[in-house]
């Protein structure tokens, strides 16, 4: 049993990581490395770094997804079509326990970076490979973006209303294949443990996703027919969505059984009757008249203020949660109870994160480092593979290193 004062380090930490990633999918996979202790290189071009670097300037100058998907790395710039670039990398993986990259299809292939090559020179290293569609089939060499496999893996077909299919507002399929590799990476760092031999771990973002289908492609796999698009609606439970308050909020609820609606009715909607006419009585019956079904919620719930509304559906016992937007999100209560927030230095000065959702017991929760600018390790990463000050130079002079 840990006691309470007794420290522990980081489960990572004495990890190194080699990354040569951009955008999403790796670098989130090796943030989360990277909170749980271990040392992430991250290798950048040097013409404008990792390209989420330009897809925003809303964090007071910096791009959201980098912010988000970089702290806690050590940035190195290198020219990887430069031999002398390439060797700088060889050496440093030379020395990791862990290597991932999502360069596109065949990229690291051509320069020896693939996780085939490097597992038969370094056997006891972990080395990721990230893809959108995998190394082989029909679809290997196809560019993916996010958008691009949430199509693919049926995410838009499900999501939305019934007149419009809509893609997720959040990076699905990068997230799905950051946390698989995430998990990779932890698995084999734990066969390693007790074989001694690191080895290859391959990732695409359609596996990852379609994966996470879930329910909704075993419903058409097996039923034949796949789940109507009900935007916030449930396709078979009713009331199950967001109706309006009188002050402008939202409240989504979910009754999961018929006990639950009769409170509702009872004690919510000031409808007793309803609990057993026939028309709403069971979930069933009120699936087949889900639009008059909806009608009573929302007119109960129009007469309520939000906060009231919650109130008594939570006194009621029925599932509920109030619609928020993302700056509302970014000041939940329930978020700062728990003291979730904390703040990563950045270029730009102190930036607002939160503490990943793995939390340990003993040391810290998490090591969460700053944001770094373009090539800010590359000097200190170069001697520490070797090289004099005035080989540093001359690649510096020759546009090798940034």
């Amino acid at each position: 049993m840990i006691h309470p004062m007794e420290r522990l380090p980081l489960p990572l930490e004495g990890i190194t990581v080699v990354a040569v990633e951009q955008a999403v999918s790796a670098p989130f996979a090796t943030r989360q490395l990277a909170d749980l202790g271990a040392r992430v290189i991250k290798v950048e071009r040097v013409d404008g770094g990792d390209f989420a670097r330009g897809y925003d300037t809303a964090a007071r100058g910096l791009a959201s997804h980098f912010v988000w998907c970089n702290r806690g790395k050590e940035s190195i710039a290198l020219d990887l079509k430069d031999p002398r670039g390439l060797d700088v990398v060889r050496r440093l993986v030379a020395d990791a326990d862990v290597f991932v990259q999502n360069l596109a299809q065949g990229a690291a292939a051509r320069l020896g970076l693939d996780a085939a090559t490097l597992c038969a020179a370094h056997p006891r290293l972990v080395a990721v490979d990230i893809s959108g569609y995998g190394a082989s089939g029909p679809y290997a060499g196809k560019r993916a973006y996010d958008m691009l496999v949430q199509c693919e893996a049926g995410l838009v077909s499900v999501t939305g209303t019934p007149e419009q299919p809509v893609k997720a507002g959040i990076p699905a399929a990068d997230i799905a294949a950051a946390m698989y590799a995430f998990s990779g990476v932890l698995a084999a760092l734990v066969r390693r443990g007790t074989t001694g031999r690191g080895g290859p771990v391959e990732i695409s973002m359609l596996d990852s996703l379609a994966e996470w289908m879930g329910h909704p492609l075993h419903h058409a796999m097996h039923d034949g027919a796949p789940p109507a698009r009900t935007g916030l609606a449930h396709a078979v439970i009713a009331p199950y969505d967001a109706y309006g308050t009188a002050d402008g909020g939202r409240v989504l609820l979910s009754v999961q059984n018929d006990r639950e609606w009769r409170r509702l009715a009872e004690q919510v909607m000031g409808r007793p009757e309803l609990a057993t006419d026939p028309a709403y009585a069971t979930n069933a019956a009120r699936v087949a008249h889900r639009e008059r079904t909806d009608e009573l919620v929302a007119t109960a719930l129009a007469a309520l203020g939000t906060d009231e509304a919650l109130a008594l559906l939570e006194g009621a016992g029925i599932a509920c949660a109030r619609l928020r937007d993302v700056r509302e999100v970014a000041e939940h209560p329930q978020l700062a109870a728990r003291d979730r927030w904390r703040e990563v230095g950045s270029p730009v000065g102190p930036l607002r994160a939160l503490l990943p959702p793995i939390t340990l017991p003993g040391g810290d929760t998490a090591r969460m480092g700053d944001v770094p600018a373009l090539g800010r390790h590359t000097g200190a990463l170069l001697r520490a593979v070797g090289m004099t000050d005035d080989e540093i130079a001359a690649l510096r002079r020759d546009g090798v290193v940034a």
